[in-house]
């Protein structure tokens, strides 16, 4: 129980601080967004660089993670895209973001930070790949999904370019890519010092600027959506996504147990703010999207902290 204490209630003190400082307008109306954009642009991509180019390819690609935690995320997409035609009986594009809601975990504005605070800046690879996941694989799904549902013309090709533009401009994208290409090309020269050292100053505010962001965000968000349905989204999300990643571990993508752990860890976390943003691209499901990013957060309180305590060792 001692990591829900030294780890968890940390983090989600963070965000509370966040919360309580956005309700009292302590820090003005364009904070949210702007500790945001800080966090996206400047804190988080040092980060991804450093921790990958501080590694080898197979100690940051393990195709099992991978293999249980994109199975478990994808399993949970369909099924919530499938449980939103059979409840509700809305049209495609609102099946893409229940399914998207359900199943986008937080992987970089908590995970990472969640990581740094758990196991330390040398065992964050399972949240840079769990990221770099989030960024590229699902919402690229997404996207192409409401592309094309959406499309007058231009079809699948036009969804594939739009995906491809938005990708090569992603500061997480690009810091991982250059993070892989020192890895790959310069394996074994140290990053130069001063880089390092950048880099590590830095990225040292990424954790708290980040669950700081959550926070202020969290403040300006309400619950006035049909709650049954953000209530199915947040259940999916953390209570199913992380049993089918545990799942898959045992059947199908056996890893060690720092591994295993991180895998199911990531896949409870709750839904991520990215999936706001696509929303409000689309002018789509912004509401309950806002509702669901709320009410998974506020939930996994309790369930990160009995995963955290399972799964996380002694800090």
């Amino acid at each position: 129980m001692s990591v829900v204490f030294n780890v968890a209630l940390p983090v989600f003190a963070i965000i509370l601080a966040g919360v309580l400082s956005g309700k009292a307008k302590l820090l003005g109306p364009a904070s949210s967004e702007t500790l945001n954009k800080f966090v996206y642009w400047m804190a988080l991509p040092p980060v991804l660089f450093l921790g990958t180019a501080k590694r080898s390819l197979p100690e940051i690609f393990n195709g099992p993670f991978i293999g249980a935690f994109l199975g478990s995320m994808l399993a949970v997409y369909a099924l919530g895209a499938l449980l939103g035609w059979l409840i509700h009986r809305e049209r495609t594009q609102i099946q893409c973001m229940q399914g998207l809601n359900a199943c986008f975990s937080n992987t970089g504005y908590m995970g990472i930070p969640l990581f740094l605070a758990a196991f330390g800046p040398d065992r964050l690879a399972p949240a840079i790949l769990a990221t770099v996941i989030m960024s590229a694989i699902m919402v690229g799904i997404a996207v192409i999904w409401l592309e094309f549902a959406n499309s007058q013309g231009g079809g699948i090709g036009k969804a594939l370019r739009d995906v491809g533009r938005a990708l090569v401009k992603n500061p997480l994208i690009i810091s991982t890519a250059l993070g892989l290409a020192w890895s790959v090309f310069l394996s074994g020269v140290p990053v130069p010092r001063p880089i390092a050292i950048y880099c590590d100053l830095m990225g040292a505010s990424a954790g708290p600027c980040a669950l700081f962001a959550i926070g202020l965000f969290l403040a300006t968000q309400s619950l006035k959506a049909n709650l049954l349905e953000v209530g199915w989204i947040s259940a999916l999300k953390l209570v199913v996504q992380p049993a089918l990643a545990w799942f898959l571990i045992q059947t199908l993508f056996p890893l060690d147990p720092f591994w295993a752990g991180s895998a199911i860890i990531l896949a409870g976390l709750p839904t991520g703010a990215l999936t706001f943003v696509v929303a409000s691209q689309y002018r789509i499901y912004v509401e309950r999207t806002s509702a669901a990013i709320l009410m998974s957060t506020i939930a996994s309180v309790v369930t990160l902290s009995v995963l955290l305590a399972t799964y996380a060792p002694p800090a």
